[in-house]
């Protein structure tokens, strides 16, 4: 019996209750002010109060009543001031900053109490209670700072203290009930949680923190400090509220990628404003360590080829794409921006053992004036997706034409296992071409995975030099590039039988019978040049092909009569020039 009441009261419960320990503050009170305001007789206060971000708040009607019983009397509104506050009074809308400003002179004693600033005609839940307080005589004390931070955004805050400071420990702590729990300080290296960062900054004594993913238990008064929280060292009180802005984008803050893979981290995007730079990096510690890439162009060494960016101003995003992923790689990055911190956002990256999605040949060589294609293998998920090739620079990665690329799939093809390639063909290849080129997908736009190829172009005079030119060994081990270049038979049919053993044999008679000929023309060639060595001195320099040599141009005569001789019969004599 005592089950079944049980079972029958959790029907009762609302179904909110059950879903969320911590339910959005934002929606039953989205206007946000301070919760206590000090002024001194005969001085001024300024209170400010936040509203959500709609148009409808933006031009809605703004005021500041007093409490009195059950009802708020208007003390200055949008289009209203009270006639007992006439003179000292006034209400200032920011709507492009989503807030109003209160500003009260000329205080009173009996100007003390509670109020409530609010948006709309009545309190409907778009309201703030506030209390303000009147001192005789200074010292009044200092107002806590407020902070209107949206769900899963960013909240940076600065705290200065003074030179004096310098020394001492620098701490943001949140405020329970018993005592202040730290939630970063200037003495951690090491165990810093993601998402989080301290930095010092100029003048001297000043820090900043930045937390990102701010979430509803996040909501609450904290304090930053030099020292110890529970001494009297100098410390601030901070204000935070959270609220909930449906357009604003929701990022994943966990990501998880495969050796030898690739990761998409998206950040926020706005332009820039003038001076300010945006850049992405890796945290080390308490803050963010090298610089990876940033707006200019600028790209780590040891991330060459590995990582790029694609803007999407119509969505308002930025996509860095991190490919050849490494074990190291795994921790927090951060999109950090010096002028648009809000902007700002961290993501926590995970690399895991496996085979990536995208595959193909991660190094191609290829001789210059040959024809080279690149592959890219897919799996049948990827199908429907948009596929493409880029070419990597420090500046991104840009896009090449489609013309180039084989293997699409068409509208209406099926997905058929021996055919998921797509392929990048440069027809001659340059030297020029040299350097990585990215195969990818994209789906509705947003990019996915991405694999990276290393293109290395050899001069191509090199080609075309016959082995008897060369002092070198002309033989070619099994991995060597083929002459025609990265695209050959030999390539393409890597599964193909070796050579048969009687190809083998002919090739080796070819080679005795060949061997005593080329002893036989040495020999002729050595008596021609002993003979020829008087006429070397009135000899001309000419050029043929790549390959320069000492010819006498009575040579070609010789050789022109000779030519013409031998087209009625053969003879053993050799014509020696006119000596």
């Amino acid at each position: 019996m005592t089950l079944l009441a049980f079972l029958f009261l959790l029907t009762l419960v609302p179904a909110g209750c059950l879903r969320s320990r911590h339910p959005p503050k934002a929606a039953s009170d989205p206007v946000f002010g301070p919760r206590e305001v000090h002024g001194v007789k005969g001085g001024s206060v300024t209170v400010k109060c936040f509203y959500p971000p709609t148009p409808m708040n933006k031009h809605d009607r703004k005021y500041w009543c007093r409490q009195k019983g059950s009802s708020c009397l208007t003390v200055v509104s949008s289009n209203f001031v009270a006639a007992a506050y006439q003179g000292r009074v006034t209400l200032t809308d920011h709507p492009q900053e989503n807030h109003f400003l209160v500003n009260i002179s000329a205080l009173e004693m009996s100007d003390a109490g509670t109020f409530q600033c609010g948006v709309g005609i009545n309190g409907r839940g778009l309201s703030f209670r506030v209390t303000l307080s009147v001192a005789e005589a200074p010292p009044v004390p200092e107002d806590a700072e407020l902070f209107y931070v949206k769900l899963r955004s960013t909240w940076t805050v600065t705290c200065s203290f003074g030179k004096e400071t310098v020394e001492m420990k620098k701490y943001l702590c949140k405020k329970e009930k018993d005592g202040c729990r730290n939630i970063i300080n200037s003495y951690q290296d090491k165990d810093v949680p993601g998402g989080l960062q301290l930095v010092f900054e100029d003048p001297p004594g000043s820090f900043r923190v930045t937390m990102t993913q701010m979430d509803w238990e996040d909501a609450g008064l904290y304090y930053c400090g030099a020292g110890d929280y529970e001494k009297d060292d100098p410390k601030k009180e901070l204000d935070v509220f959270i609220y909930e802005d449906k357009n604003f984008p929701h990022f994943k803050t966990n990501i998880t990628g495969k050796v030898g893979g690739s990761a998409s981290f998206e950040c926020l995007y706005d332009p820039l404003l003038n001076a300010s730079s945006r850049f992405w990096c890796k945290q080390k510690g308490r803050q963010c360590g090298t610089t990876i890439i940033d707006n200019t162009g600028r790209v780590e060494d040891s991330y060459e080829g590995r990582v790029t960016v694609f803007q999407n101003p119509e969505n308002k995003t930025l996509t860095i794409i991190l490919n050849q992923l490494q074990e190291k790689d795994n921790g927090t990055y951060w999109c950090m921006s010096n002028q648009l911190r809000e902007q700002q956002s961290s993501t926590e990256l995970t690399v895991i053992p496996g085979e990536p999605s995208l595959t193909g040949k991660k190094v191609v060589k290829a001789q210059a004036g040959s024809r080279v294609n690149l592959t890219c293998c897919y799996p049948c998920k990827y199908y429907s997706y948009e596929k493409y090739w880029c070419r990597w620079s420090n500046t991104g990665c840009a896009m090449l034409p489609v013309q180039q690329q084989l293997g699409l799939p068409q509208p209406g093809d099926a997905c058929k296992p021996n055919a998921r390639t797509v392929v990048l063909s440069l027809d001659p290849v340059a030297k020029e071409d040299e350097g990585w080129y990215w195969c990818g997908v994209k789906h509705n736009g947003v990019f996915g995975e991405t694999m990276a190829v290393e293109l290395q172009v050899s001069a191509g005079e090199d080609a075309k030099l016959s082995p008897e030119f060369l002092d070198v060994d002309s033989s070619h081990d099994s991995a060597a590039v083929p002459p025609g270049g990265a695209h050959s038979d030999a390539e393409v049919r890597k599964g193909a039988a070796p050579e048969s053993s009687d190809e083998s044999q002919g090739s080796n008679t070819l080679a005795l019978v060949l061997g005593p000929l080329a002893g036989l023309i040495l020999i002729a060639v050595t008596a021609f040049a002993i003979v020829k060595y008087r006429q070397l001195k009135r000899s001309d320099l000419v050029s043929v092909g790549s390959y320069r040599t000492n010819i006498s141009m009575s040579d070609f005569e010789s050789v022109r009569d000779f030519s013409a001789s031998n087209s009625a019969k053969e003879t053993h004599e050799t014509s020696m020039g006119g000596d």
